[in-house]
């Protein structure tokens, strides 16, 4: 069974008239136990609030995000659940803006390049960056915590056969060798600063003409399938060690700092304060890009349920029971 029930919003809307119902018999014994290091204790009461949501888009790694910060948050006492979003980007704001949802996992830098409408700014420096996408989220009364080390840019991979047979090794190999290849990725491939308008500007190779959207989740299949050439993955792929695929050298750092942090709204801030943003901030400070390619090897190779990979994860770091 389920450990928490996913809403969708007009649940969600009915769950805050049960909030104040929550487990209260089982947070105070579970609050007897000394805390482990490195991880925030649950709260000794939790003022009256909106229940929290959490924005998932439809891949792996987002999904298992958001399960992390649901079981953690769960167990800390917070009436939570998640919400499944679409995969692109302007989805998850369309839902913020609405209250969908009011929390979720996302990435610094392709963030800040869809809230200045892929202006450029961002760069390889996580600080810079961060820096720059605080006052953009401030106007649509977001919130940014602490960004986590783990870092998961977008990938350009190639199977070992057309590595081998053209001599691509990195994205300069592939503007000089492989302008007649066909690059399968996302749909908004076309417009994100980290795919085809970088390739184009940073490289000079315009793959518009030779571009295959697809669904995320069938980019990789493709590629194994020899229905596209180049796939646009994620760099933390499980998928790209377990086939023997060849992970493009972006040599000359196109690709920005895209660490992983959570996003959340003002209201959630003011009304929960230090003690929710305390065990969001703990969670990153856990979080490793090792471990993004861990959790998405489950996912993706073995097949394991994101609820079961995040769980395992919040036990070996010390949050929860």
């Amino acid at each position: 069974m389920r450990r928490h029930v996913r809403v969708g919003a007009a649940l969600l809307a009915l769950s805050l008239l049960g909030a104040a119902c929550g487990d209260d018999d089982d947070s105070d014994a579970e609050s007897g136990g000394e805390a482990e290091s490195g991880t925030a204790s649950a709260p000794a009461e939790i003022p009256d609030g909106p229940a929290i949501s959490i924005g998932a888009q439809d891949f792996g790694e987002s999904a298992i995000l958001a399960e992390i910060y649901e079981g953690a948050l769960g167990d800390a006492g917070y009436e939570v659940g998640v919400q499944e979003l679409g995969g692109f980007r302007d989805l998850l704001f369309g839902a913020f803006e609405s209250g969908e949802v009011n929390l979720a996992p996302d990435y610094v830098a392709s963030q800040l390049e869809f809230l200045n409408e892929q202006a450029g700014e961002a760069t390889g420096d996580v600080d810079e960056t961060f820096e720059l996408l605080q006052p953009r989220l401030s106007e649509r009364d977001l919130v940014g915590l602490t960004p986590s080390e783990a870092v998961d840019t977008n990938a350009f991979v190639v199977t070992q056969e057309t590595s081998d047979d053209l001599g691509i090794t990195s994205l300069s190999d592939l503007a000089e060798n492989g302008q007649d290849l066909t690059l399968g990725g996302p749909q908004d491939c076309e417009s994100n600063a980290f795919c085809i308008p970088g390739l184009r500007d940073v490289y000079g190779l315009d793959m518009s003409g030779n571009f295959e959207p697809l669904d995320a989740g069938l980019v990789a299949t493709s590629l194994g399938e020899g229905a596209i050439d180049v796939g646009l993955l994620f760099s933390t792929d499980g998928r790209i060690a377990s086939e023997g695929w060849v992970l493009l050298e972006d040599d000359q750092n196109m690709l920005a700092a895209d660490n992983v942090f959570p996003v959340l709204t003002q209201e959630l801030v003011d009304t929960y304060g230090d003690d929710l943003t305390g065990l969001l901030d703990d969670i990153s400070a856990e979080l490793t890009t090792e471990d993004l390619i861990e959790l998405n090897r489950r996912f993706d190779v073995d097949r394991e349920d994101a609820e079961d990979i995040a769980g395992d994860w919040l036990s070996e770091h010390g949050f929860g029971d």
